[in-house]
């Protein structure tokens, strides 16, 4: 493959040199993967410090949804911070109000929205669950094993992609209960419905030894990022909605890495036209800063009474001119570009698979795409190793990527992907993973 835009063997020294101060003062927690480090970026596309260029299809984290740098998020960014950069969530501003009214329009509830404003992903998880409990009063929750939802110690209870991620915290929250995510490629119950298997499972649960009378709520990813980019069987979540109902338990829907336009709609969960109780948002909503939200059917939210829950930084303007910008970019132009720009990667990829059995299932939804790599003797193992060495080689090809579950390649580029882009990272998975098996041999 000819990689015009690596100037030289990774990484180049300028790299070395950052990497080296880095180590001396900062957490060595941070799952880094591979040494990139950057310059500055445009769109789809990020150069590091020794001018090297690559294709972005992480995005950090699926958090650039209207790509690097993009020239109306950035003016509004720079507008707001005229005239001023911070004022408490104790008073009001107009870039906050204004993106509870956007966040209100399109939100996929059954009644009028509010939303409480954070910083992350985490916050907007803790605060949706603090919200159900108050207004249910009830002190137990569901949650679905592979999920991630956070690492602060509420959120951390119900994340369980990987055990490192609990292990040393001891116990972090009471009261959660984990059921299966239903997994057609990787069925763990008898029959073909996974769906209907794992709403049998909880009904058991139910009927044995989980009062279905002390759970405030479910939480859930409508398509399961972290451990896998599992997509639900159809069905399930309209199943998951009933059961809830039949319980008066609450249903939250864990959005932050599958919501605003990521999928091809403006929320995962219209895929399969399943309202949610209360919604969880954050990564792909600033473009890049800090901002969360959790969203709920007013009549719940409305309970929250004065001082019940706050913050320092929540509805800090410059972060609310961001994801103003962005939600306006994403209603206007960028949901309908990851819908087709999706259905061209996901048939690209179709077509890679075709000639590499290593790939096992390509799936997704819009540009939330997994592709899962697997033995080629006939086990369909995940194959881990197989999984890391294409990551390696893409980036040092010009590509930079992220797993996910055990062995699953997940590709989350910026909502503006073009379909040139997309055609230059699948000529560099075919290089990367001959480089790859060649490797492993």
């Amino acid at each position: 493959m000819n990689t015009p835009h690596i100037r030289m063997p990774l990484p180049g020294p300028n790299a070395r040199a950052m990497i080296e101060r880095d180590a001396a003062v900062i957490s060595p927690s941070y799952p880094r993967d591979y040494p990139f480090v950057m310059s500055h970026g445009r769109g789809t596309e990020v150069w590091d410090v020794d001018g090297n260029r690559f294709l972005d299809f992480a995005a950090g984290i699926a958090v650039c949804a209207t790509g690097h740098a993009h020239p109306r998020v950035v003016n509004a960014v720079k507008s707001a911070a005229d005239r001023f950069l911070h004022i408490s969530s104790d008073y009001w501003h107009e870039e906050m109000t204004a993106l509870g009214e956007r966040i209100a329009a399109i939100a996929p509830l059954a009644e009028p929205a509010m939303s409480f404003l954070c910083q992350s992903g985490t916050e907007a998880v803790e605060g949706a669950l603090k919200l159900a409990r108050y207004v249910t009063g009830r002190p137990r929750f569901v949650g679905f094993l592979g999920g991630f939802h956070g690492r602060t110690m509420g959120s951390l209870a119900f994340t369980s992609s990987k055990y490192t991620q609990q292990k040393g915290f001891a116990l972090p929250l009471p009261g959660i209960t984990h059921v299966p995510y239903p997994n057609p490629y990787r069925p763990l119950f008898a029959g073909i419905d996974q769906g209907k298997a794992t709403l049998d499972y909880l009904r058991m649960l139910f009927q044995r030894n989980l009062p279905p009378s002390e759970v405030a709520a479910m939480l859930i990813e409508p398509i399961q990022g972290e451990g896998g980019y599992l997509v639900p069987p159809d069905g399930f979540l309209a199943g998951l909605r009933q059961l809830c109902d039949e319980h008066g338990i609450l249903l939250i829907f864990d959005e932050v890495q599958s919501g605003v336009g990521r999928t091809g709609r403006h929320f995962a969960c219209e895929h399969w036209s399943v309202q949610p109780d209360i919604m969880t948002l954050a990564k792909g909503l600033g473009s890049g800063l800090p901002i969360g939200a959790v969203v709920a059917r007013r009549s719940l939210m409305s309970q929250w009474q004065r001082g019940a829950h706050g913050n320092t930084y929540g509805g800090n303007p410059l972060a609310c001119a961001a994801a103003n910008a962005t939600l306006d970019l994403v209603r206007n132009e960028l949901t309908a570009n990851a819908a087709a720009a999706g259905t061209y990667f996901m048939a690209r990829l179709a077509g890679l698979a075709e000639r590499y059995p290593c790939i096992g299932e390509v799936r997704g939804r819009g540009l939330m795409i997994g592709m899962e790599l697997i033995a080629t003797d006939g086990s369909r193992e995940p194959a881990a190793k197989l999984c890391d060495a294409l990551i390696t080689r893409a980036f040092h090809n010009g590509v930079l990527l992220l797993s996910c579950g055990v062995s699953t390649v997940r590709f989350m580029p910026p909502l503006t992907v073009s379909f040139d882009e997309i055609d230059e990272v699948i000529e560099c998975l075919r290089y990367s993973l001959d480089e790859a098996l060649q490797g492993i041999d």
